[in-house]
C-alpha cells in the first residue's frame, strides 16, 4: 500500500500540471457502481475523480455544488474505505492546491466526527470497523500533512483529532500522543509543524472525556510548555500552545496537585501573558481564569506575587479583549468564595461540627484596589455600543456585581463615592453610577441598603427622563432591582406618585427602555403584593386590597397596549409585556378582579388575530413570531385561569376551550411545538378549574392529547401531555375511565421510547398513582400491564457512582415516583368496600414493593431523601393497614427500624408525621404474633 501511495502521489502531480480535469459528471455512476475489487487500481481512479469533484464544491455554479455534494455523500455511502483513503491522500499532496486540500480535509473530518450523539455514535462505529490497514493508511497520511499546509487553521489537525478522539478511548493509537510531543519538542521541527500538533492537542482536550488522557497528561504538557516558552520566537506556535493548555487544564489535577509541576505551569503561564502578540496575552489570561476556576485552593501562593498585578494591569489595558478577561478573572473568584461561603452556611444550618469556610477572601481584600478600576471601566462605553454586544463596561459591571454578593457590606465603602456622578453631565459618567448602584445591592443587608436607596431613588427615577437612551435604560433596571431588594419603599405614597409616572412614560419609550419598564412594574407589583399578605387574607389567601388597586387596571391596559406596538419584536419587548402581564394578574388582590376578567376577552380576541395572522404570514421570520406570541397568550390565559373566581370559570370555560382548540389545531398543523406545549398547560389548568365539568370537551381534545403523548422528539411537549394526564385523572376521577385505554397505550410507548428524556420517565411512572386512584378498582384492567413496568424500574433505579450527584438524584426520584404508584394503586383498591378482594388483587404485587422498601431502608449507598423516606413510611402503613399481622414481619428489620427513627426524628413535617403513624401501625400488630405472609397463598 506504501508503494501504491507513493505512485499515487506522482502520478496525481502530472494531472495537477497537465490542468486536464473533466468538468462533467458523466463517469458518477461508473465510478460508484465499481466492485472495488482491483483496490490500488480503483483507488487511483476514485481518486482522480473525487479531486475534480472537490474542486467543484467551491464552485460559483450552485449546480456543480449541488452535483458536487451528492457524488461525495454516495461516495461515502458506497465504499466507505475508498473514500476516506482518498481523501486522506488529497489532502497530504502538497502539489495540490490549497483550497483543494482543504477541502478534502474538511470532508474527511466532517465523516469523522458529529455534534449529535447519536450521529456522532455512528460515526464512531463506521470508522472502527475499518481494517486497521485502511485506518493506519489514513492516519499516517494526516498525521504526515501536519506542517505542511500553507494555511491556518490546520485542517489536518482537526482530522488526526477527530481520529484520536475516536481510538484512543478504545486502547488504540496509544503513540500518537507521543507523536504530537516529539513534533513539537524535537529541534529539527519547523513552525507549521510545532503550531499544527500543538493545535491537533488542543482539539483533542477540547473533545476528548478527560479520563481518556488522565494518564497521558504529562506528555500533553511536556508538549503545551515547551510551545509556551518564551525563547519559543513563533508567536503562531505560542498562541496554539497557550490555547492547547486551556484546553488540558481540566485533567491535569495531578499536575497541580504536584507543587513543583504546578510551579512551573504557573510560571510559563504568567510569563505569557506579558507576551508582545495580543492573541497570546488573551489566551494566557484565559488560562488564569480557568485555573481560578478549578484549582482556586492552590492559588494563595501565587495571588500576591502575581496574579494580582497581572489581572489588575489586564483590567485597564486599553484592548477590550485583555481588559475583559482581567474582568472574568475576578468575576470568577468572586463566585467561587461565594459558593464556599455558601456552603459553609449551609454546613452550619444543617448542624455540621466544626463546619470550616475554605475561602482565601481573596476578593475580600482586592475589592478595594479592584472596585476603583470596574467603576471606571463602567463608564468607557461609546455611544454605537450595540446593546447585545459584551464589552468592558459590561463585564465591569457583572464582576462587580459578583464582588457585591462576595463582599456584602463592605462593598458600599468602595462605591460610595462614585455615587457623585448621579449629577454628572457626562451621560457615560451618570449611567455607571445608575448602574452601579444598581449591581450591589444583591450583597448588603437590605436594612442597611434602605436609607442609601430612599436617598438615591428620586436621581434615578429624574433619570429616567434623562435625553440618553442609554440612561434611561438603566434607570429602569436600576428602579426595578432597587424595589425588588428594598421591598419596603414600594409602599411609599409619596414615593408612588413620583415612580408610577415614570414608569408610565417609560414604557412608551425605545423598546429596550420600555423592556426594563415592564420589570421594574412585576418588581412593584410583587412588593405591594406580598406587603397586603403580609397584613392578612381570605381563606383564599388573597388580600382584599394593596396599595396599586386604584391604578391597577390603567396599568394592564398599557401592557396591553405595549403587546400591540409595532416595534414590539425588538429587544424581545412584546414577550416581556406578556410575561410583566401574567406577574400582574398573579398578584392581583381581590378587589382588582374585574381587570383580571377583562382580561380574558381581551386574551381571546388576540387568539383569534393571531389566528389569522399566521395564516397571512409569508416569511419564516413573520411565522415565527406569530407562534411566540401563540405560546405567550396560552401562558397568559394560564395565568387568568387560575385566578378566575368558581361562579365564572362554566361561563367563560368555553371561550377558553375553543380558543385553545383552535390554537392545537393549528399547533398540530404546523409542528408548532412551544405552542403546542403552552396550549396544553392551558388546558390542564382549565380542567384542574373546571372540574368534572371538563367532561364536555374530552372528545375533541383527545386526539390532541394522544399526539401530545406521541410525540418523544419533543420532550417539553410530552412532559405537558403527561402532565395533563395527571390533572384530568384528578379532575374527573371515574369519569376519564371511557379514555383511559389510549392514555395507558400512550404512557407505555413513551416508556419504551429510548430517545425520551428519563426524568419525563420518572413523572410518568408516577402518573399510574394519579390513574389508579381516580379509576380506584378499574385500575385492574392494567394491572399486569402496569406492575411489570414498575418492577423494572425499580430494578432499574441502582446508583453505580454515589459521587454523582445526577445519578443519586434519578434513582431517588425513580424510587419514590415507583412508590408512588404503589400507593395510589392500593389507595385505589382500598376503596373497595370488599377487602377480601383487595387483599387477594393487591397481593400479587406486593412482594416488589417491599423488595423496594428493603432496599430504599438500606441506605446504601446513599440515604434516602426526606421525601422518599416519607414516601416509604406511608407505603408501610397502608400495607400493614390491609394485610395487618400477616405482613408485619417484614418491617420489623434493623433497617426498616432504623430508616423510621430516622423519619420520626427529621425536621420536615410529613416525614416525621407519616414515620410516626407507620412505626404505630407495626407495633399494633407485633405482639400478636401472627403467622407469616405467603406470597403464593
Amino acid at each position: 500500500m506504501f508503494s501504491f501511495t507513493l505512485y499515487f502521489y506522482n502520478h496525481l502531480s502530472k494531472r495537477i500540471q497537465n490542468r486536464k480535469f473533466s468538468n462533467s459528471f458523466t463517469r458518477l455512476q461508473e465510478i460508484l457502481s465499481r466492485s472495488w475489487n482491483n483496490m490500488a487500481a480503483s483507488t487511483e481512479q476514485a481518486a482522480q475523480q473525487m479531486l475534480t469533484v472537490l474542486e467543484k464544491t467551491v464552485s460559483q455554479n450552485q449546480n456543480d455544488q449541488k452535483q458536487a455534494m451528492d457524488y461525495i455523500a454516495a461516495a461515502c455511502q458506497q465504499d466507505f474505505p475508498v473514500f476516506v483513503q482518498c481523501l486522506s491522500m488529497i489532502l497530504r499532496t502538497q502539489q495540490c492546491e490549497s483550497f483543494v486540500r482543504q477541502a478534502a480535509g474538511l470532508q474527511l473530518k466532517n465523516v469523522l466526527c458529529a455534534k449529535e450523539t447519536e450521529t456522532r455514535t455512528g460515526y464512531l462505529q463506521r470508522w472502527l470497523q475499518l481494517t486497521t490497514e485502511v485506518r493506519e493508511q489514513v492516519k499516517q497520511n494526516v498525521t504526515g500533512t501536519l506542517g505542511t499546509e500553507p494555511s491556518r487553521p490546520s485542517i489536518a489537525a482537526q482530522c488526526v483529532a477527530a481520529i484520536a478522539c475516536a481510538e484512543l478511548p478504545q486502547n488504540l493509537w496509544p503513540n500518537v500522543i507521543q507523536l504530537l510531543k516529539s513534533n513539537v519538542t524535537e529541534p529539527a521541527s519547523g513552525e507549521m509543524l510545532k503550531e499544527s500538533s500543538l493545535e491537533t492537542l488542543g482539539y483533542i482536550c477540547q473533545d476528548i472525556d478527560p479520563r481518556h488522557l488522565e494518564a497521558k497528561a504529562n506528555d500533553v504538557l511536556t508538549a503545551i510548555i515547551h510551545g509556551m516558552r518564551p525563547e519559543e520566537g513563533s508567536a503562531n506556535v505560542r498562541f496554539a500552545a497557550t490555547n492547547a493548555l486551556l484546553n488540558s487544564l481540566e485533567f491535569t489535577k495531578t499536575n497541580f496537585d504536584n507543587e513543583a509541576e504546578r510551579n512551573i505551569i504557573m510560571q510559563v503561564v504568567c510569563e505569557s501573558t506579558n507576551s508582545p502578540d495580543q492573541r497570546v496575552k488573551v489566551a494566557s489570561l484565559q488560562c488564569l481564569v480557568r485555573i481560578m476556576q478549578l484549582y482556586y485552593e492552590h492559588m494563595l501562593p501565587y495571588m500576591g506575587s502575581a496574579l494580582f498585578q497581572i489581572t489588575l494591569g489586564a483590567m485597564k489595558s486599553q484592548e477590550p479583549e485583555v481588559a475583559m478577561q482581567g474582568m472574568e478573572f475576578w468575576s470568577t473568584v468572586a463566585e467561587e468564595e461565594f459558593d464556599l461561603y455558601m456552603a459553609y452556611e449551609d454546613d452550619v444550618e444543617r448542624g455540621v461540627e466544626n463546619p470550616q469556610c475554605s475561602s482565601r477572601r481573596f476578593m475580600e481584600q482586592a475589592a478595594s484596589h479592584v472596585c476603583p478600576v470596574l467603576l471606571e471601566a463602567m463608564a468607557h462605553h461609546d455611544d454605537g455600543d450595540d446593546e447585545d454586544d459584551w464589552t468592558p463596561a459590561k463585564a465591569a459591571g457583572v464582576c462587580l456585581m459578583l464582588a457585591a454578593q462576595c463582599v456584602r457590606d463592605d462593598i458600599v465603602n468602595y462605591v460610595i463615592p462614585f455615587f457623585k456622578h448621579f449629577q454628572n453631565p457626562d451621560w457615560k459618567y451618570k449611567e455607571a453610577a445608575i448602574m452601579a448602584f444598581g449591581s450591589i445591592l444583591d450583597g448588603p443587608d437590605p436594612k442597611k441598603l434602605l436609607p442609601m436607596a430612599q436617598e438615591a431613588l428620586p436621581a434615578i427615577v429624574a433619570a429616567m427622563c434623562d435625553k440618553n437612551v442609554n440612561v434611561r435604560d438603566t434607570a429602569a433596571w436600576a428602579l426595578g432591582r432597587v424595589i425588588d431588594t428594598c421591598s419596603e419603599l414600594a409602599n411609599n405614597a409619596e414615593l408612588l406618585q413620583s415612580v408610577l409616572p415614570a414608569l408610565s412614560n417609560g414604557l412608551h419609550q425605545e423598546p429596550r427602555v420600555a423592556n426594563n419598564v415592564c420589570w421594574a412594574l412585576v418588581s412593584l407589583v410583587k412588593a405591594c403584593y406580598e406587603s397586603a399578605v403580609a397584613n392578612g387574607t381570605d381563606g383564599t389567601g388573597q388580600p382584599e386590597t394593596f396599595a396599586l388597586s386604584s391604578v391597577f387596571d390603567p396599568m394592564v391596559n398599557e401592557l396591553i397596549k405595549i403587546t400591540d406596538r409595532a416595534d414590539g419584536n425588538q429587544s424581545n419587548l412584546r414577550i416581556t409585556a406578556y410575561e410583566a402581564l401574567m406577574e400582574l394578574i398573579k398578584h392581583s388582590p381581590k378587589d382588582c378582579y374585574s381587570a383580571v376578567r377583562n382580561t380574558t376577552v381581551v386574551i381571546l380576541k388576540k387568539l383569534e388575530s393571531l389566528l389569522q395572522m399566521e395564516s397571512q404570514a409569508t416569511s419564516e421570520a413573520d411565522k415565527a413570531q406569530v407562534r411566540d406570541l401563540q405560546a405567550m397568550l396560552c401562558a397568559t390565559l394560564q395565568s387568568v385561569t387560575r385566578k378566575m373566581q368558581p361562579v365564572d370559570i362554566p361561563a367563560v370555560g368555553e371561550h377558553i376551550m375553543n380558543g385553545l382548540l383552535q390554537i392545537m389545531n393549528r399547533a398540530a398543523a404546523t409542528r408548532s411545538n412551544a405552542v403546542m406545549e403552552e396550549a396544553l398547560l392551558a388546558v390542564a389548568c382549565l380542567a384542574e378549574h373546571l372540574g368534572k365539568g371538563f367532561i364536555n370537551y374530552m372528545n375533541v381534545l383527545k386526539p390532541y392529547l394522544l399526539q401530545g403523548l406521541a410525540n418523544v422528539d419533543e420532550t417539553q411537549v410530552c412532559a405537558a401531555a403527561v402532565g395533563l394526564v395527571t390533572d384530568l385523572s384528578r379532575a374527573l376521577e371515574a369519569d376519564i375511565m371511557p379514555y383511559m385505554d389510549g392514555m395507558i397505550e400512550k404512557l407505555i410507548f413513551c416508556l419504551q421510547a429510548p430517545k425520551l428524556d428519563r426524568n419525563v420517565k420518572v413523572v410518568i411512572i408516577g402518573t399510574f398513582a394519579d390513574i389508579a386512584m381516580a379509576i380506584e378498582s378499574n385500575f385492574e384492567r392494567y394491572l399486569n400491564t402496569v406492575v411489570p413496568i414498575l418492577n423494572d424500574a425499580q430494578n432499574a433505579a441502582v446508583v453505580t457512582d454515589p459521587n454523582d450527584d445526577d445519578q443519586v438524584d434519578y434513582v431517588d426520584r425513580l424510587r419514590e415516583a415507583c412508590l408512588n404508584s404503589y400507593t395510589g394503586i392500593l389507595q385505589g383498591f382500598k376503596a373497595s368496600p370488599d377487602i377480601a378482594a383487595t387483599r387477594m388483587t393487591v397481593k400479587a404485587f406486593v412482594e416488589p414493593i417491599i423488595s423496594l422498601i428493603v432496599r430504599v431502608s438500606s441506605m446504601e449507598p446513599v440515604p434516602p431523601s426526606e421525601s422518599l423516606m416519607a414516601t416509604t413510611a406511608g407505603i408501610i402503613g397502608d400495607l400493614v393497614g390491609i394485610y395487618e399481622g400477616e405482613i408485619v414481619r417484614f418491617f420489623t428489620s434493623e433497617n426498616v427500624n432504623n430508616m423510621l427513627q430516622k423519619g420520626r426524628k427529621s425536621k420536615v413535617g410529613k416525614t416525621k408525621s407519616m414515620a410516626n403513624w407507620a412505626t404505630k401501625e407495626i407495633k399494633k400488630y407485633t405482639s400478636n404474633g401472627a403467622a407469616g405472609f405467603n406470597f403464593n397463598r
